[in-house]
């Protein structure tokens, strides 16, 4: 079973950067899609970006388009999210999941492993 633990939060300011990491421990990255979701006090958690076990195939959601990049080292076992021109609005709790299926989806139920998420805040 593969266990999830998130990095690289902290508070910046309205258009600086951070990188947030996932690693893994308990089982390899590489048959595991991941996915990084994020949730708003008050509000429901939403999709931000997936990538296949493979690395061929990226998602992202609208709002963080050219934006944000995701990318994953699967000798590392770690998952990255470099988030760029970061606004007030991406400010929330980031989680990274992982589960064993073909493809990236935004689909939070497909993914069985959840790390305890990462807090980013970004002021204006």
């Amino acid at each position: 079973q593969v266990q999830l633990v998130e990095s690289g939060g902290g508070p910046v300011q309205d258009g600086g950067s951070l990188r947030l990491s996932c690693a893994a421990s308990g089982d390899s990255f590489s048959y595991y899609a991941v996915g990084w979701f994020r949730q708003a006090p008050g509000k429901e958690r939403e999709f931000v970006a997936a990538i296949s076990w493979s690395a061929i195939t990226l998602a992202y959601a609208d709002s963080v388009k050219g934006r944000f990049t995701i990318s994953k080292d699967n000798a590392k076992n770690t998952v990255y999210l470099q988030m760029n021109s970061l606004k007030p609005e991406d400010t929330a709790a980031y989680y990274c999941a992982a589960g064993r299926f073909r493809g990236a989806t935004q689909h939070m139920e497909e993914y069985a492993h959840w790390g305890q998420g990462t807090q980013v805040t970004v002021s204006s």
